[in-house]
Order: structure tokens, then sequence, then C-alpha cells
């Protein structure tokens, strides 16, 4: 289904310090976001660790379309839409395994794991002209799939902008994560948090990167000297307020980044200090085996926080983590978070990051469930017909050029990020 709407109308949707409502309450507007955004962008569908070896796969969504993303025979990874060739139902219903083909349940036709047709029961019914090897019979790959150091994304489009280029700047984010691992490389394993809210998908995008926030729907993290708790062991904890209740001037310093297309950084959290121990000296060893000990001692400078690579996906460069935002309907959301390790580290700090994940971003953790309770109240609350608009003015006009990061800068607190994520909104949703 294509939904049709003036330009006209969708120009008016986003104003320069302010959102309609309807675009978080309007099944039309979703509808058309899926389309124009989710299956023509870019989109984040794993890391090519998660499927290690040849017939490992995974099962997820790109926009509505059910996609498998599996290691095929001769190493590649391939990205194929979940559905048979012959009568159009789901293939593979696991989230995720190994198999040598794929076999549908319907009628028993068989695939290779780069999703051509292997096999059909009872084959000659179909007569002389039936040809096995027409790919329209397959599992048929998507248009466009490319890989980032081992980050997967895919488009339903047959054209664009390659991966690297809509990525932009926001490619250093990831290029600085690869710095840091004793192998220059990373993968993604230790089991996943994920659930659903009550809530458009936009909320928690605009979240990700919203330094305003934590002091008022985290208070209750904080000890009485207004330091939240421990995310690292050597942490002391970031101090999101002052010991009168207010908010604490070092969010305004970290900074916050608009990139092109959408994508969003904000600045780090404040340094504990190098740590120390054996775990860690072990990992500068090998560190500094792979790069030198002075590049490694500046690759643990972090210069970046949390990255939004809008719209699906963001990453967290302290506390390790790559979190996927999907959308289900207009009011209901898929949030998924993974572990990010660095490989060749020692696997005390692969647990470590595992463990304070756990703290922050579980189902009941300390961190997500307050975010998660603002977004189901925000979306309960934008059904008032009190007002039409959603504000984002805080310190417009306040943001600069960054020549060095390739993108507009403002404080930490400035609603910056959100109105870049809209800009992009309307840039896509514009695209007949």
């Amino acid at each position: 289904m294509t939904i049709h709407f003036e330009a006209s109308h969708i120009d008016s949707l986003i104003q320069p310090d302010r959102v309609h409502r309807d675009v978080y309450l309007d099944p039309e507007i979703f509808d058309l976001e899926m389309e124009r955004i989710f299956e023509r962008t870019w989109i984040y569908v794993g890391h090519d660790s998660q499927v290690p070896n040849p017939g490992d796969f995974r099962t997820t969504m790109v926009g509505r379309q059910p996609v498998v993303m599996c290691r095929h025979g001769d190493g590649s990874v391939r990205v194929l839409f979940n559905r048979c060739g012959h009568r159009g139902a789901l293939v593979v219903s696991l989230e995720h395994g190994n198999a040598k083909q794929f076999r549908c349940s319907y009628h028993g036709w068989t695939y290779d794991t780069d999703g051509s047709l292997a096999g059909v029961p009872m084959v000659d019914g179909y007569g002389p002209d039936f040809n096995i090897e027409d790919p329209t019979l397959g599992m048929v790959p998507l248009p466009r799939v490319a890989s980032f150091h081992g980050f997967v994304f895919a488009s339903l489009a047959t054209d664009g902008p390659g991966l690297e280029a809509y990525l932009g700047p926001a490619r250093r984010t990831i290029e600085e994560i690869i710095e840091r691992s004793p192998s220059g490389e990373v993968e993604i394993r230790g089991g996943v948090h994920r659930y659903f809210f009550e809530g458009n998908w936009k909320l928690q995008v605009e979240n990700l990167c919203d330094m305003y926030h934590p002091t008022f729907s985290h208070e209750s993290t904080t000890n009485k000297q207004g330091r939240q708790f421990q995310r690292r062991n050597d942490d002391p904890g970031a101090p999101i307020m002052e010991r009168d209740g207010s908010t604490s001037s070092f969010w305004d310093e970290t900074g916050m980044w608009a990139l092109p297309n959408g994508h969003t950084f904000q600045g780090p959290m404040p340094s504990a200090g190098e740590p120390s121990g054996p775990v860690w000296e072990a990992y500068m060893a090998a560190l500094e085996a792979r790069i030198g000990e002075e590049r490694a001692r500046q690759a643990q400078v972090l210069t970046r926080h949390n990255t939004v690579l809008y719209p699906s996906v963001a990453i967290q460069s302290l506390n390790l983590h790559v979190r996927t935002v999907r959308p289900v309907a207009v009011g209901v959301t898929e949030v998924s978070v993974y572990p990010l390790l660095l490989k060749g580290a020692p696997e005390a700090m692969h647990q470590e990051i595992i463990q304070f994940l756990n703290l922050t971003h579980a189902a009941a953790s300390l961190i997500q469930t307050d975010d998660l309770e603002c977004f189901e109240r925000q979306q309960i609350g934008l059904s008032a017909q009190a007002s039409d608009w959603v504000l984002f003015g805080r310190h417009a006009g306040g943001e600069r050029p960054d020549d060095n990061e390739g993108g507009v800068r403002g404080g930490g607190t400035n609603e910056l990020g959100m109105r870049n994520q809209h800009r992009a909104w309307l840039d896509y949703m514009r695209a007949a």
C-alpha cells in the first residue's frame, strides 16, 4: 500500500523548533515512514560476528519486510527476504540458528544460504518449462547490502548513496571503537535485552542524545553527592546533579553534534582516569602489540558517548553496546540491546561490559526502565488536545559549525540532536 500526502501537508508538520503531534500519532504517517524511511534508507540488520560459521543465520525486519542475515558457504554474509518463492510463506521461523539449507514448512521447497532454490519436491508436476534456477523463485536477496567493519546494513532501494557516504562523519564512532580492539575487530555475543514499549519509535531515538533529561528521569539512581551508580569498575559515577538538586553543569560541557542524514552524537562522559589492575594491563599489552603504546593510550580518550545512526541503531562507546530501534506500529516499538565486545581483550573485560549492561539496560534495570516509563507517558499525553505541538527549542540558534566533526555543534542539553533528526525525517518524507 502506498500512502499519498501532499508535500505541503508534510512540510507543515515540522517547524524549526517544534514538531506536530501527528508525527507520533497518525497511522497513515507511520505507514509513510515505513515506505520512505525504513524501506529506503540504510537499515542496520546485525553484525557479522553474530553469524560466524557457514549456515549461521539470524532473522529480523527491514521496515515491514522479514529478512534473514546468514553466512553462506563461501564465507560471505547474505541478507535475503524471508519469503518462499512458491506460495509466499515465511521460511525461517527461528530468531537464530544454523542450517545447511532453509526449507519451507508448507511444501518443502528448499533454499541454499545464498537464497537460490535448491530443491522442489515432485518437481515433474511443473512441466518441462519449469526453471529451478529462476532467481525469482528463490529467497530473493535484498537490493543492496553493505558492511562497515562488520556492521551489516541493508536497503530496499535499488539506488542511492552507498553505505559509507550515508554514514558520513558518523563512521568515526565505529572507527574509534575498532581502534580500541586488540584484534582490530569487535564482536556481538552475550545475549540480548529486548522489550517493547507502547510509544512511537521516534521517542526512543530522540532520547538517545537527550542530555536534558537525566537529572530528572534518573534522579533515583543518584547518591547524596549527586553522582550516579557505577557503570564500570573504574567509574565513580557520573555527577548528574548538584548537591542542591539542580542540573549538573557537566551535561552542557559534554556537547552535542548534529551530522548529515539525521545522525547525531553526544560528547564523552567525564573521565574517571585511566583504569588499572592486571586485567587492564593485559588488555593494554595486547592493544600495544597491535598499534603501539602511543596510539593505544590515545585510543582510550573517548570523543563521544552515544551515537545515533539514524533511523535504526545507536552505539554507546562507554559501556559498549548496540541498540536497535524497530517500529512495530504507530504506538508500539521494539528495542534490542546487544553487548559490543572488543575482540582479543581479556574475557574479564567482556564480562564487565555484560554485567554493567544488565544494570543499565535490562528490563528491570536502573536506566532504561525510567526512559520507557517516560516514553509511554509521552504517547498518552500526546493524545491530549491541549496543544498540537511538541517543542524542541532548547538553545535553538546557539549551535555552530564544527569542521573537524563534519557537522554542527551545541551544548550537551541543546535539543539540536532532535531538530536534526526531524529535519532529516522531513527530507525523507518529502521524497516521492
